[in-house]
Protein backbone atom coordinates (compact mmCIF):
# COMPACT_ATOMS: atom_id res chain seq x y z
CA UNK A 1 0.00 0.00 0.00
CA UNK A 2 1.09 3.35 -1.28
CA UNK A 3 0.72 6.17 1.42
CA UNK A 4 0.20 10.14 0.91
CA UNK A 5 3.02 11.38 2.85
CA UNK A 6 5.33 13.90 2.50
CA UNK A 7 9.16 13.74 2.20
CA UNK A 8 10.16 17.16 3.39
CA UNK A 9 13.99 16.59 3.57
CA UNK A 10 14.13 14.05 0.68
CA UNK A 11 15.28 16.91 -1.65
CA UNK A 12 18.10 17.03 0.44
CA UNK A 13 20.88 18.19 -2.33
CA UNK A 14 24.07 16.76 -0.58
CA UNK A 15 24.61 13.62 -1.32
CA UNK A 16 27.22 12.81 1.96
CA UNK A 17 24.38 14.12 4.24
CA UNK A 18 21.91 11.61 2.47
CA UNK A 19 24.57 9.25 3.06
CA UNK A 20 25.30 9.78 6.84
CA UNK A 21 21.34 10.44 7.41
CA UNK A 22 20.90 6.90 6.03
CA UNK A 23 23.19 4.97 9.03
CA UNK A 24 21.31 6.60 11.78
CA UNK A 25 18.96 4.14 13.71
CA UNK A 26 15.12 4.35 12.66
CA UNK A 27 12.72 4.69 15.68
CA UNK A 28 9.33 3.27 16.42
CA UNK A 29 7.55 4.83 19.71
CA UNK A 30 4.86 2.48 20.05
CA UNK A 31 2.28 4.49 22.61
CA UNK A 32 -0.54 2.48 24.53
CA UNK A 33 -3.49 4.49 25.90
CA UNK A 34 -4.43 3.60 29.36
CA UNK A 35 -2.28 0.67 29.85
CA UNK A 36 -2.15 0.02 33.70
CA UNK A 37 1.58 -0.80 35.13
CA UNK A 38 0.45 -4.55 35.22
CA UNK A 39 -1.49 -5.15 32.15
CA UNK A 40 1.32 -6.86 30.37
CA UNK A 41 2.15 -10.98 31.02
CA UNK A 42 5.86 -9.89 32.01
CA UNK A 43 4.28 -6.99 34.64
CA UNK A 44 2.65 -9.33 36.50
CA UNK A 45 -1.09 -10.22 34.63
CA UNK A 46 -2.19 -13.50 34.86
CA UNK A 47 -5.67 -12.74 32.40
CA UNK A 48 -4.19 -10.48 30.00
CA UNK A 49 -2.05 -12.47 27.52
CA UNK A 50 1.08 -10.82 25.50
CA UNK A 51 3.15 -13.25 24.40
CA UNK A 52 5.06 -10.74 21.58
CA UNK A 53 5.61 -7.94 24.04
CA UNK A 54 7.00 -10.49 27.17
CA UNK A 55 9.04 -11.94 24.27
CA UNK A 56 10.07 -8.30 23.23
CA UNK A 57 11.17 -7.67 27.14
CA UNK A 58 13.79 -10.03 26.68
CA UNK A 59 15.14 -8.42 23.89
CA UNK A 60 15.66 -4.73 25.62
CA UNK A 61 15.55 -3.05 29.10
CA UNK A 62 12.75 -3.83 31.04
CA UNK A 63 12.04 -0.29 33.01
CA UNK A 64 9.96 -1.16 36.35
CA UNK A 65 10.17 2.48 38.11
CA UNK A 66 8.59 4.10 34.64
CA UNK A 67 6.79 7.41 35.13
CA UNK A 68 4.24 9.06 32.98
CA UNK A 69 4.43 12.88 33.58
CA UNK A 70 1.05 12.88 34.12
CA UNK A 71 -1.87 11.10 35.54
CA UNK A 72 -3.87 11.94 32.03
CA UNK A 73 -2.81 11.77 28.34
CA UNK A 74 -2.16 14.95 26.52
CA UNK A 75 0.55 16.44 28.99
CA UNK A 76 2.08 12.97 28.84
CA UNK A 77 2.03 13.04 25.18
CA UNK A 78 3.19 16.82 25.03
CA UNK A 79 6.04 16.12 27.81
CA UNK A 80 7.28 13.05 25.11
CA UNK A 81 7.05 15.24 22.22
CA UNK A 82 8.60 18.45 24.04
CA UNK A 83 11.01 16.72 26.54
CA UNK A 84 9.31 19.15 28.94
CA UNK A 85 7.56 19.31 32.26
CA UNK A 86 3.60 19.85 31.42
CA UNK A 87 3.62 22.41 34.17
CA UNK A 88 6.72 24.09 32.03
CA UNK A 89 4.17 24.87 29.05
CA UNK A 90 1.23 24.87 30.62
CA UNK A 91 -0.30 21.66 28.90
CA UNK A 92 -1.52 20.37 32.78
CA UNK A 93 -4.63 18.76 31.17
CA UNK A 94 -6.25 16.52 28.83
CA UNK A 95 -7.51 18.50 26.38
CA UNK A 96 -10.02 20.45 26.85
CA UNK A 97 -10.11 19.53 30.50
CA UNK A 98 -12.95 19.39 33.05
CA UNK A 99 -15.07 22.56 33.58
CA UNK A 100 -15.73 24.16 37.13
CA UNK A 101 -18.51 22.95 39.61
CA UNK A 102 -20.05 24.59 42.81
CA UNK A 103 -18.45 22.25 45.12
CA UNK A 104 -14.67 22.95 44.25
CA UNK A 105 -12.55 24.93 46.78
CA UNK A 106 -10.64 26.12 44.14
CA UNK A 107 -11.08 26.82 39.99
CA UNK A 108 -9.16 24.76 37.47
CA UNK A 109 -6.28 26.01 35.87
CA UNK A 110 -6.75 27.00 31.96
CA UNK A 111 -4.44 24.62 30.50
CA UNK A 112 -2.81 25.20 27.02
CA UNK A 113 -5.14 23.71 24.46
CA UNK A 114 -2.76 22.87 21.91
CA UNK A 115 0.83 21.89 21.84
CA UNK A 116 2.79 25.37 21.86
CA UNK A 117 4.25 25.95 18.11
CA UNK A 118 7.27 27.29 19.76
CA UNK A 119 8.26 24.26 21.13
CA UNK A 120 10.68 22.25 18.60
CA UNK A 121 9.00 18.97 18.99
CA UNK A 122 11.22 15.57 18.56
CA UNK A 123 10.36 15.09 15.23
CA UNK A 124 11.27 18.11 14.21
CA UNK A 125 14.84 17.72 15.66
CA UNK A 126 14.92 14.43 14.02
CA UNK A 127 13.03 15.61 10.44
CA UNK A 128 16.26 18.02 10.78
CA UNK A 129 18.61 15.38 10.45
CA UNK A 130 16.96 13.40 7.44
CA UNK A 131 14.74 11.17 9.14
CA UNK A 132 11.03 10.79 7.50
CA UNK A 133 8.15 11.22 10.64
CA UNK A 134 4.87 9.88 10.58
CA UNK A 135 2.31 10.10 13.23
CA UNK A 136 -0.19 7.05 13.12
CA UNK A 137 -3.46 7.02 16.00
CA UNK A 138 -4.15 9.36 18.22
CA UNK A 139 -2.77 13.33 18.52
CA UNK A 140 -4.78 14.72 21.20
CA UNK A 141 -2.49 17.50 21.41
CA UNK A 142 -4.86 20.61 19.54
CA UNK A 143 -7.54 20.86 16.66
CA UNK A 144 -6.52 22.26 13.51
CA UNK A 145 -4.20 24.02 12.59
CA UNK A 146 -2.17 22.62 15.39
CA UNK A 147 -2.22 19.12 13.77
CA UNK A 148 0.78 16.73 13.42
CA UNK A 149 2.17 18.32 10.33
CA UNK A 150 3.00 21.38 11.98
CA UNK A 151 4.70 19.80 15.01
CA UNK A 152 7.11 17.88 12.99
CA UNK A 153 5.06 15.01 11.04
CA UNK A 154 5.58 14.53 7.75
CA UNK A 155 2.69 11.96 7.26
CA UNK A 156 -0.20 11.56 9.91
CA UNK A 157 -3.23 9.42 10.36
CA UNK A 158 -6.09 9.52 11.09
CA UNK A 159 -6.53 13.39 9.74
CA UNK A 160 -8.50 15.90 11.73
CA UNK A 161 -9.02 14.14 14.13
CA UNK A 162 -7.93 15.67 18.05
CA UNK A 163 -9.94 13.94 20.31
CA UNK A 164 -8.67 11.63 22.87
CA UNK A 165 -10.79 8.48 21.54
CA UNK A 166 -11.68 7.42 18.27
CA UNK A 167 -15.44 8.41 17.10
CA UNK A 168 -17.37 6.76 19.18
CA UNK A 169 -16.02 2.19 18.17
CA UNK A 170 -13.15 0.64 17.40
CA UNK A 171 -14.93 -1.47 14.32
CA UNK A 172 -15.66 0.29 11.01
CA UNK A 173 -16.78 2.54 9.65
CA UNK A 174 -14.79 4.57 11.75
CA UNK A 175 -15.96 8.00 10.87
CA UNK A 176 -12.47 9.22 10.89
CA UNK A 177 -10.31 11.04 7.60
CA UNK A 178 -8.03 9.09 5.84
CA UNK A 179 -10.03 5.44 7.28
CA UNK A 180 -12.93 6.13 4.74
CA UNK A 181 -12.26 2.70 2.71
CA UNK A 182 -12.27 0.55 5.68
CA UNK A 183 -14.62 -2.59 5.25
CA UNK A 184 -16.93 -2.74 7.56
CA UNK A 185 -16.45 -4.41 10.75
CA UNK A 186 -12.58 -4.06 10.40
CA UNK A 187 -10.65 -3.48 13.98
CA UNK A 188 -9.37 -0.16 14.23
CA UNK A 189 -6.03 -1.04 16.43
CA UNK A 190 -5.58 -3.32 12.69
CA UNK A 191 -5.82 -0.99 10.52
CA UNK A 192 -3.66 1.46 11.96
CA UNK A 193 -1.41 -1.03 12.59
CA UNK A 194 -1.55 -1.74 8.83
CA UNK A 195 -1.17 1.88 7.75
CA UNK A 196 2.37 1.98 10.24
CA UNK A 197 3.42 -1.20 8.26
CA UNK A 198 3.14 0.91 5.07
CA UNK A 199 4.91 3.76 6.36
CA UNK A 200 8.01 1.73 7.41
CA UNK A 201 7.53 0.02 4.06
CA UNK A 202 7.91 2.98 2.37
CA UNK A 203 11.10 3.70 4.06
CA UNK A 204 13.10 1.07 4.77
CA UNK A 205 15.87 2.67 3.43
CA UNK A 206 15.45 4.81 6.29
CA UNK A 207 15.93 6.92 8.60
CA UNK A 208 12.56 7.46 9.95
CA UNK A 209 10.83 8.15 12.91
CA UNK A 210 7.15 6.50 13.59
CA UNK A 211 4.92 7.78 16.72
CA UNK A 212 2.97 5.06 16.64
CA UNK A 213 -0.04 6.37 18.92
CA UNK A 214 -2.66 3.65 19.64
CA UNK A 215 -6.33 5.18 20.77
CA UNK A 216 -6.54 1.81 22.21
CA UNK A 217 -6.94 0.35 25.21
CA UNK A 218 -8.90 3.88 25.66
CA UNK A 219 -12.42 3.28 26.05
CA UNK A 220 -14.89 2.58 24.25
CA UNK A 221 -14.05 -0.83 25.94
CA UNK A 222 -14.44 -3.10 22.47
CA UNK A 223 -12.46 -5.75 22.40
CA UNK A 224 -11.50 -7.36 18.86
CA UNK A 225 -14.68 -10.15 19.05
CA UNK A 226 -12.50 -13.19 18.08
CA UNK A 227 -10.16 -12.34 20.75
CA UNK A 228 -13.30 -11.78 22.96
CA UNK A 229 -14.45 -14.85 23.29
CA UNK A 230 -11.17 -16.05 23.45
CA UNK A 231 -11.24 -14.70 27.02
CA UNK A 232 -14.74 -15.61 27.89
CA UNK A 233 -13.95 -18.83 27.46
CA UNK A 234 -10.93 -18.51 29.66
CA UNK A 235 -12.57 -16.77 32.04
CA UNK A 236 -15.28 -19.68 32.95
CA UNK A 237 -12.63 -22.08 32.80
CA UNK A 238 -9.31 -20.14 34.63
CA UNK A 239 -10.72 -17.44 36.05
CA UNK A 240 -8.17 -14.93 37.83
CA UNK A 241 -7.42 -14.71 41.73
CA UNK A 242 -10.46 -13.90 43.51
CA UNK A 243 -10.24 -10.95 45.44
CA UNK A 244 -12.54 -8.56 45.90
CA UNK A 245 -14.31 -6.68 42.86
CA UNK A 246 -14.27 -3.32 43.99
CA UNK A 247 -12.50 -1.19 47.15
CA UNK A 248 -13.58 2.63 47.99
CA UNK A 249 -11.44 5.06 48.28
CA UNK A 250 -11.81 8.46 49.50
CA UNK A 251 -10.41 11.68 49.00
CA UNK A 252 -7.28 12.31 50.50
CA UNK A 253 -7.74 16.45 51.00
CA UNK A 254 -10.64 16.48 53.10
CA UNK A 255 -10.91 17.48 56.59
CA UNK A 256 -12.39 14.29 57.16
CA UNK A 257 -10.50 11.59 56.81
CA UNK A 258 -11.91 8.13 56.02
CA UNK A 259 -10.28 5.13 57.56
CA UNK A 260 -9.69 2.15 55.42
CA UNK A 261 -11.58 0.11 58.49
CA UNK A 262 -14.43 2.65 57.76
CA UNK A 263 -13.97 2.13 53.99
CA UNK A 264 -13.90 -1.51 53.71
CA UNK A 265 -17.46 -1.58 56.23
CA UNK A 266 -19.15 1.41 53.95
CA UNK A 267 -18.87 -0.95 50.79
CA UNK A 268 -21.53 -3.21 51.54
CA UNK A 269 -23.74 -0.05 53.07
CA UNK A 270 -26.78 0.74 50.39
CA UNK A 271 -25.65 4.21 50.56
CA UNK A 272 -22.61 2.98 48.12
CA UNK A 273 -24.03 0.61 46.07
CA UNK A 274 -23.77 3.10 43.39
CA UNK A 275 -21.23 2.72 40.63
CA UNK A 276 -20.51 6.98 40.69
CA UNK A 277 -19.84 9.66 42.89
CA UNK A 278 -20.36 8.50 46.21
CA UNK A 279 -21.07 9.71 49.38
CA UNK A 280 -18.09 11.63 51.47
CA UNK A 281 -16.00 12.13 48.45
CA UNK A 282 -15.76 8.39 47.95
CA UNK A 283 -15.35 6.41 44.66
CA UNK A 284 -14.93 2.74 43.84
CA UNK A 285 -11.72 1.06 42.44
CA UNK A 286 -12.04 -1.93 40.42
CA UNK A 287 -9.59 -5.10 41.72
CA UNK A 288 -10.12 -7.50 39.46
CA UNK A 289 -8.50 -8.20 35.92
CA UNK A 290 -11.91 -9.77 34.03
CA UNK A 291 -13.06 -7.87 31.69
CA UNK A 292 -12.72 -9.84 28.69
CA UNK A 293 -13.91 -7.08 26.62
CA UNK A 294 -10.31 -5.08 27.64
CA UNK A 295 -8.60 -7.90 27.70
CA UNK A 296 -9.21 -8.49 23.62
CA UNK A 297 -8.34 -5.01 23.36
CA UNK A 298 -4.94 -5.75 25.06
CA UNK A 299 -3.79 -8.47 22.91
CA UNK A 300 -4.78 -6.63 19.85
CA UNK A 301 -1.88 -4.12 21.27
CA UNK A 302 0.40 -7.28 21.53
CA UNK A 303 -0.59 -8.84 18.06
CA UNK A 304 0.14 -5.40 16.44
CA UNK A 305 3.90 -4.75 17.88
CA UNK A 306 4.60 -8.33 17.18
CA UNK A 307 3.42 -7.04 13.42
CA UNK A 308 6.00 -4.30 13.41
CA UNK A 309 8.55 -6.19 14.99
CA UNK A 310 8.09 -9.15 12.53
CA UNK A 311 8.14 -6.53 9.26
CA UNK A 312 11.10 -5.13 10.37
CA UNK A 313 12.74 -8.09 10.90
CA UNK A 314 11.83 -9.45 7.05
CA UNK A 315 12.50 -5.86 5.33
CA UNK A 316 16.67 -6.69 7.17
CA UNK A 317 16.17 -3.37 9.22
CA UNK A 318 15.34 -4.66 12.97
CA UNK A 319 19.33 -4.61 14.12
CA UNK A 320 19.14 -0.81 13.31
CA UNK A 321 15.91 0.23 14.59
CA UNK A 322 15.25 1.29 18.35
CA UNK A 323 11.57 0.43 19.64
CA UNK A 324 10.23 1.92 22.52
CA UNK A 325 7.15 0.60 23.83
CA UNK A 326 5.38 3.09 26.92
CA UNK A 327 2.19 3.97 27.76
CA UNK A 328 0.25 7.34 28.26
CA UNK A 329 -1.01 6.59 31.79
CA UNK A 330 -2.24 4.53 34.29
CA UNK A 331 -5.15 1.69 33.83
CA UNK A 332 -9.06 2.76 34.33
CA UNK A 333 -9.61 1.37 37.46
CA UNK A 334 -11.62 4.04 38.43
CA UNK A 335 -14.63 5.44 35.83
CA UNK A 336 -14.77 8.66 34.14
CA UNK A 337 -16.91 10.94 36.41
CA UNK A 338 -16.12 14.09 35.06
CA UNK A 339 -19.70 14.47 34.79
CA UNK A 340 -20.63 14.07 38.34
CA UNK A 341 -24.36 12.61 37.85
CA UNK A 342 -22.87 9.88 36.08
CA UNK A 343 -24.01 6.68 37.44
CA UNK A 344 -23.64 3.06 35.58
CA UNK A 345 -25.74 0.08 36.06
CA UNK A 346 -23.85 -3.45 37.07
CA UNK A 347 -24.72 -4.83 33.40
CA UNK A 348 -22.49 -1.37 32.48
CA UNK A 349 -19.10 -1.83 34.57
CA UNK A 350 -17.04 -3.32 32.16
CA UNK A 351 -17.70 -0.29 29.95
CA UNK A 352 -16.97 2.02 32.86
CA UNK A 353 -13.73 0.27 34.52
CA UNK A 354 -11.31 -1.25 32.20
CA UNK A 355 -8.49 -2.90 34.73
CA UNK A 356 -7.16 -3.61 37.61
CA UNK A 357 -3.53 -1.76 38.70
CA UNK A 358 -3.06 -3.66 41.68
CA UNK A 359 -0.80 -4.08 43.37
CA UNK A 360 -0.72 -0.65 43.19
CA UNK A 361 -3.30 2.16 44.38
CA UNK A 362 -5.39 4.60 42.61
CA UNK A 363 -5.88 4.68 38.98
CA UNK A 364 -5.83 6.94 35.73
CA UNK A 365 -6.08 10.54 37.05
CA UNK A 366 -4.43 9.64 40.41
CA UNK A 367 -1.45 10.55 41.67
CA UNK A 368 -1.03 7.56 43.27
CA UNK A 369 1.36 4.90 41.44
CA UNK A 370 -1.83 3.82 39.80
CA UNK A 371 -2.27 6.87 37.19
CA UNK A 372 1.61 7.77 37.00
CA UNK A 373 3.88 4.47 36.86
CA UNK A 374 3.60 2.05 33.87
CA UNK A 375 5.14 -0.13 31.48
CA UNK A 376 7.92 0.71 29.65
CA UNK A 377 10.25 -1.30 27.64
CA UNK A 378 13.76 -0.37 25.04
CA UNK A 379 15.54 -2.41 22.73
CA UNK A 380 18.57 -0.82 21.27
CA UNK A 381 20.09 -3.39 18.94
CA UNK A 382 23.73 -3.98 19.29
CA UNK A 383 24.18 -1.27 22.17
CA UNK A 384 21.11 -1.71 24.56
CA UNK A 385 21.35 -4.59 27.20
CA UNK A 386 18.95 -7.70 26.74
CA UNK A 387 16.99 -9.07 29.08
CA UNK A 388 17.63 -6.75 31.60
CA UNK A 389 15.74 -5.18 33.86
CA UNK A 390 16.24 -1.20 35.10
CA UNK A 391 14.02 -0.22 38.86
CA UNK A 392 15.62 3.21 38.33
CA UNK A 393 12.68 5.86 38.49
CA UNK A 394 12.51 7.67 34.59
CA UNK A 395 10.10 9.54 33.39
CA UNK A 396 8.40 10.62 29.92
CA UNK A 397 10.29 13.71 29.88
CA UNK A 398 13.60 11.17 29.15
CA UNK A 399 12.56 10.03 25.47
CA UNK A 400 13.91 13.09 23.99
CA UNK A 401 17.42 13.61 24.87
CA UNK A 402 17.60 9.67 25.00
CA UNK A 403 16.63 8.90 21.34
CA UNK A 404 19.13 11.85 19.90
CA UNK A 405 21.73 10.12 21.85
CA UNK A 406 21.04 6.68 20.94
CA UNK A 407 20.61 8.29 17.09
CA UNK A 408 24.13 9.95 17.39
CA UNK A 409 22.63 13.30 17.02
CA UNK A 410 23.57 16.47 19.25
CA UNK A 411 21.39 17.16 22.02
CA UNK A 412 19.28 20.52 22.26
CA UNK A 413 19.74 20.71 25.85
CA UNK A 414 17.46 24.33 26.12
CA UNK A 415 14.38 22.59 24.66
CA UNK A 416 14.36 19.13 26.63
CA UNK A 417 15.37 20.67 29.50
CA UNK A 418 13.43 18.19 31.77
CA UNK A 419 15.00 15.15 30.27
CA UNK A 420 17.66 13.12 31.55
CA UNK A 421 19.41 10.80 29.13
CA UNK A 422 18.64 7.16 29.83
CA UNK A 423 21.40 5.45 27.38
CA UNK A 424 23.63 4.90 30.85
CA UNK A 425 20.75 2.43 32.36
CA UNK A 426 20.40 1.03 28.80
CA UNK A 427 24.18 -0.02 28.71
CA UNK A 428 23.68 -1.73 32.43
CA UNK A 429 24.42 1.25 35.31
CA UNK A 430 22.25 1.33 38.20
CA UNK A 431 21.70 5.04 38.80
CA UNK A 432 21.27 8.13 36.66
CA UNK A 433 22.15 10.50 39.55
CA UNK A 434 18.57 12.50 39.56
CA UNK A 435 17.91 14.32 42.83
CA UNK A 436 14.18 14.30 42.44
CA UNK A 437 11.37 13.81 39.90
CA UNK A 438 7.66 15.84 39.61
CA UNK A 439 4.08 16.28 39.03
CA UNK A 440 1.94 19.11 39.22
CA UNK A 441 -1.81 19.01 38.62
CA UNK A 442 -3.67 21.71 38.85
CA UNK A 443 -7.26 20.29 38.10
CA UNK A 444 -9.61 18.25 39.71
CA UNK A 445 -9.56 14.52 38.09
CA UNK A 446 -12.30 13.84 36.21
CA UNK A 447 -11.34 9.84 37.25
CA UNK A 448 -11.91 9.77 41.05
CA UNK A 449 -12.91 12.68 41.96
CA UNK A 450 -9.21 13.50 42.79
CA UNK A 451 -8.20 17.01 44.17
CA UNK A 452 -5.97 19.12 42.47
CA UNK A 453 -2.28 18.28 44.15
CA UNK A 454 1.61 17.59 43.21
CA UNK A 455 3.82 15.56 44.07
CA UNK A 456 7.27 14.64 43.85
CA UNK A 457 9.60 11.45 44.16
CA UNK A 458 13.28 11.44 45.52
CA UNK A 459 15.11 8.31 46.14
CA UNK A 460 12.91 5.57 47.98
CA UNK A 461 10.22 8.27 48.66
CA UNK A 462 7.29 9.96 47.14
CA UNK A 463 5.37 12.84 48.94
CA UNK A 464 2.21 13.88 47.71
CA UNK A 465 0.88 17.88 48.00
CA UNK A 466 -2.87 18.78 47.75
CA UNK A 467 -3.97 21.92 47.18
CA UNK A 468 -7.43 22.55 48.52
CA UNK A 469 -6.22 22.01 52.33
CA UNK A 470 -2.62 21.93 51.95
CA UNK A 471 -2.80 18.31 53.34
CA UNK A 472 0.69 15.75 52.64
CA UNK A 473 0.89 12.36 52.15
CA UNK A 474 4.50 10.63 52.66
CA UNK A 475 5.08 7.44 51.59
CA UNK A 476 8.40 5.16 51.25
CA UNK A 477 7.53 3.10 47.49
CA UNK A 478 10.93 0.64 48.41
CA UNK A 479 8.80 -1.24 51.20
CA UNK A 480 5.34 -0.31 50.73
CA UNK A 481 4.29 -0.25 46.93
CA UNK A 482 0.81 -0.03 47.29
CA UNK A 483 1.51 3.72 49.25
CA UNK A 484 -1.14 2.33 52.41
CA UNK A 485 0.92 3.99 55.09
CA UNK A 486 1.34 7.43 55.01
CA UNK A 487 4.66 8.62 56.82
CA UNK A 488 3.89 12.60 57.07
CA UNK A 489 3.42 12.36 60.69
CA UNK A 490 6.42 10.30 61.68
CA UNK A 491 8.99 11.58 59.44
CA UNK A 492 8.36 15.72 59.36
CA UNK A 493 11.77 16.35 58.55
CA UNK A 494 11.61 14.27 55.42
CA UNK A 495 8.21 16.31 54.59
CA UNK A 496 9.68 19.84 55.06
CA UNK A 497 12.69 18.33 52.87
CA UNK A 498 10.69 17.14 49.87
CA UNK A 499 8.19 19.99 50.10
CA UNK A 500 10.69 22.66 49.55
CA UNK A 501 12.02 20.98 46.90
CA UNK A 502 8.76 20.95 45.33
CA UNK A 503 7.71 24.18 46.52
CA UNK A 504 11.39 25.21 44.42
CA UNK A 505 10.90 23.12 41.18
CA UNK A 506 6.86 24.71 41.15
CA UNK A 507 8.76 28.09 40.84
CA UNK A 508 11.53 27.52 38.75
CA UNK A 509 8.69 25.82 35.95
CA UNK A 510 6.48 28.55 36.59
CA UNK A 511 3.81 26.54 37.50
CA UNK A 512 -0.10 28.14 37.68
CA UNK A 513 -1.49 27.65 40.77
CA UNK A 514 -5.20 27.55 41.47
CA UNK A 515 -7.36 30.53 42.39
CA UNK A 516 -10.40 30.56 45.21
CA UNK A 517 -13.64 29.69 43.24
CA UNK A 518 -15.85 32.61 43.84
CA UNK A 519 -19.28 30.52 43.81
CA UNK A 520 -17.66 28.01 46.04
CA UNK A 521 -20.76 25.80 47.78
CA UNK A 522 -20.00 23.41 50.74
CA UNK A 523 -21.42 20.53 49.76
CA UNK A 524 -20.52 17.02 49.30
CA UNK A 525 -20.69 16.51 45.72
CA UNK A 526 -22.74 13.29 45.94
CA UNK A 527 -25.43 15.12 47.57
CA UNK A 528 -24.81 18.37 44.66
CA UNK A 529 -25.11 16.06 41.94
CA UNK A 530 -28.31 14.36 42.64
CA UNK A 531 -30.19 17.64 43.61
CA UNK A 532 -32.00 19.42 40.83
CA UNK A 533 -30.68 22.61 40.37
CA UNK A 534 -30.15 24.99 37.32
CA UNK A 535 -26.60 24.32 36.77
CA UNK A 536 -26.82 20.11 37.04
CA UNK A 537 -29.78 20.20 35.09
CA UNK A 538 -27.67 21.60 32.75
CA UNK A 539 -25.05 19.14 32.77
CA UNK A 540 -28.08 16.33 32.39
CA UNK A 541 -28.73 17.76 29.04
CA UNK A 542 -25.32 17.08 28.01
CA UNK A 543 -24.11 13.93 29.38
Amino acid sequence: MKLPYRFALMLLASPVFSTIAQDRPNVVFFLVDDLGWTDLGTFGSSFYETPHIDQFATEGVKFTSAYAACHVCSPTRSSILTGKYPARNNMTDWIPGRRDFPFQKLLNVYSGQHLPYEETTLPETLRGHGYATAAVGKWHLGSAPSTPDKHGFDWHIPRNWSRGAPNRTFYAPYNLEGLEDAPEGEYLTDRLTDEALGFINDNRDGPFFLYMAHFAVHDPIDGRLDLVDKYEEKLKNDPPPMVEPFILEGNPDRPEKLSQEYLNQAISDPAFAEYGVLPKHAVKIKQRQDNTHFAGMVEAVDQSLGRLLDRLEELGIDDNTIVIFFADNGGMAGMNVGNPIRTVTEEQLDRAFSTSVLPLRGAKGWLYEGGIRVPCIVKWPGQGMEGAVSDEPIISTDFYPSILEMAGLPLVEDQHRDGVSIVPLLKGEDSLGRDAIYWHFPHYSNHGMQPPAGAIRSGPYKLLEYFENNTVQLFNLDSDLGENYDLSEFQPDKVKELTAMLHAWRKEVDAQMLSANPNYIEIDPHEWARSTDADNEWIRRRR
